[in-house]
């Protein structure tokens, strides 16, 4: 009587797991997941904002407030302020209001040379998913770059 051990040849496995690993790696889309920033500069001496600047503020209480506009709704429901902005972005479409620096650029589209900066302020003591909620909510209306602005809410 003999024994004969069952022996599985695995190298038909491993040509198979690198074949589907290739699928799967040409497959899988490549998504972006960044924003642009940008990183807080020293005020200016004059004291003079700019008029095209837009600041999201989120109060303690998660209303949300655009510039001196209140009433646009809370964090957990933004579609107020993300249609404000949308509208604001397509007002300057419109109008032709260009980001400093990109007026005379030519290798970018109009859309593209459009003022979207955002300044996001927030006080200190909020939680930090409601601002990555409000971050995702300002990306959604169309603002490119996003600017978070570190100071507290007055």
């Amino acid at each position: 009587m003999s024994s004969n051990k069952p022996n599985i040849n695995v190298t038909p496995l491993i040509d198979i797991l690198l074949v589907l690993l290739i699928i799967f790696m040409v497959v899988s889309p490549l998504k972006p997941t960044d924003f642009k920033a940008k990183i807080p500069q020293e005020p200016k001496q004059s004291g003079e904002t700019n008029p095209h600047t837009l600041v999201v503020s989120l109060n303690s209480d998660t209303a949300l407030r655009l510039n001196k506009e209140n009433d646009l709704g809370n964090i957990e429901e933004p579609q107020k302020l993300i249609e404000r902005l949308t509208q604001i972005f397509r007002e300057r479409a419109e109008n032709r209001v260009y980001a400093q620096g990109l007026e005379l650029r030519n290798d970018l589209s109009d859309a593209d040379k459009i003022q979207k900066t955002v300044f996001i302020k927030a006080p200190r003591t909020i939680d930090y998913g409601k601002v990555v909620k409000l971050i995702d909510a300002v990306k959604i209306a169309g603002a490119n770059p996003i600017s978070l602005q570190i100071d507290d809410l007055n």
